[in-house]
């Protein structure tokens, strides 16, 4: 289990707080306006777009605004704004590895934001390069547990289409694809008619850090705080928890 995945899940429960729920709604409609601008807007032919789409619509996005950001982007309506992605590399607590991706239309902004967050919380940034290496760009496809889903079923669902790997996260599947064949992975969970709640390129670690539940809630700390710039889109993360630690945290709750 990667850190990046217990994080969401837990992500995810906190998502219900309403200022939270209001920046992640702004996380994926600046997600839906960047791939319409680079891929066009009909999601059919924009597989990035698709995504982004579908992973709004799962976290309760309107539509309204779904329709708008697609607009805005690909130039149908006016005020789209020129987002930028920069990648942000440093140390949280205990030697865990971060890699921060920022889309932004502020550079400076996005910097100062980021630095504040690592420094305020015990991290400290590092050389672009430094961290970056000990992860590697997969595709990786949330799928909810069901009743009469298991991991045999997915995975039998998805080897040929070039699926790695499926993890039993607890609440969830996690399907592990080279990025490359992310669309292919994805498209055939749809073919098997396996509903999925994401699917995304991201950093998964090749090499991680161990955490006792002081550990893990120091890195959550740091996670909030890089999260809650608006320049921030994701965080990755090197950290990996016992089933023991993840039930002390669960009841901390």
């Amino acid at each position: 289990m990667s850190g990046h995945s217990k994080w969401a899940t837990t992500k995810h429960k906190k998502a219900a707080i309403d200022a939270k729920r209001g920046k992640l709604f702004a996380k994926m409609i600046k997600n839906i306006e960047v791939a319409a601008r680079i891929g066009g807007g009909d999601p059919s032919g924009n597989p990035t777009l698709f995504d982004a789409i579908q992973k709004a619509k799962k976290n309760s996005v309107p539509i309204d605004n779904i329709n708008r950001a697609v607009k805005r982007g690909s130039g149908a309506e006016a005020g789209g704004a020129d987002y930028s992605t920069i990648m942000y590399e440093g140390y949280g607590p205990n030697g865990v590895a971060v890699l921060i991706e920022c889309l932004t239309d502020n550079r400076n902004r996005a910097a100062s934001d980021v630095r504040v967050a690592m420094t305020r919380n015990g991290g400290s940034m590092a050389d672009p390069g430094s961290v970056s290496y000990m992860f590697t760009r997969k595709g990786v496809i949330v799928v909810a547990k069901g009743d009469k889903l298991d991991e045999d079923t997915i995975l039998d669902a998805v080897l040929e289409a070039g699926a790695e790997e499926v993890n039993d996260m607890g609440e969830n599947f996690e399907v592990i694809s080279e990025a490359t064949d992310l669309v292919a992975v994805r498209t055939a969970l749809q073919a098997a008619d396996i509903d999925y709640d994401s699917a995304e390129a991201s950093f998964v670690p090749s090499m991680q850090v161990e955490l006792d539940a002081e550990g893990a809630r120091k890195i959550f700390k740091l996670i909030d705080a890089l999260e809650d710039s608006d320049d921030v889109q994701n965080v990755f993360a090197n950290f990996d928890l016992s089933a023991e630690v993840v039930a002390e945290l669960d009841a901390d709750e």
